[in-house]
């Protein structure tokens, strides 16, 4: 886990990740589009894609950490400098996004 004294959130990998998610301690928001999430995601996660994070940002909840994901964690970082705008802090962007996750063998669901 790693923060930037530039950004409002913390950068982590998949490995973190994935083991934020089996304690069940955190919310998962998937920033891709429909058919990217469709072929394949992580059990549990929401759905809001980048482009409608801003408008959904009220179906989040504030009581639970958040895990931004995308393909690679470029656009899961833009979703994350969204929502820390918003008034969230405990916001982790997941590094290699489900690129990473999928070559690592963790599991998805379609």
């Amino acid at each position: 886990m790693k923060r930037d004294p530039q950004e409002p959130f913390w950068r982590i990998g998949v490995d973190e990740a994935k083991e934020m998610i089996d304690k069940a301690c955190v919310q998962v928001v998937d920033v891709r589009e429909q058919h990217e999430y469709a072929a394949g995601h992580i059990a549990g996660s929401r759905l809001v894609p980048l482009g409608t994070v801003l408008a959904r940002a009220a179906e989040l909840s504030l009581d639970q950490p958040m895990i931004m994901v995308c393909a690679a964690g470029i656009r899961s970082a833009a979703a994350s400098e969204m929502v820390c705008a918003l008034g969230w802090e405990e916001v982790y962007n997941m590094e290699g996004g489900m690129e990473e996750w999928t070559k690592r063998g963790y599991p998805v669901e379609k």
